[in-house]
């Protein structure tokens, strides 16, 4: 592995035997943490929007698992 600073980026260079699953996963935790690092959400507000998605998604595929 390998990691540079180049510019206004970081090039993080990593084996063609990488397990894929996991890099994509690393990936959008870090992805995560660069969006959530702007925002103003509070933590109390981030667990009722995680509630109302959840109850949302249920409600629209519950069918599919109910039969």
């Amino acid at each position: 592995m390998k990691i540079e600073k180049i510019d206004n980026e970081i090039v993080i260079r990593v084996s063609d035997e990488t397990d894929l699953t996991g890099l994509e996963r690393l990936l959008d935790f870090l992805k995560l943490r660069e969006t959530t690092s702007k925002s103003k959400i509070t933590a109390e507000q981030i667990d009722e929007l995680s509630k109302d998605i959840k109850t949302s998604w249920w409600e629209k595929n519950k069918a599919k698992f109910l039969k």
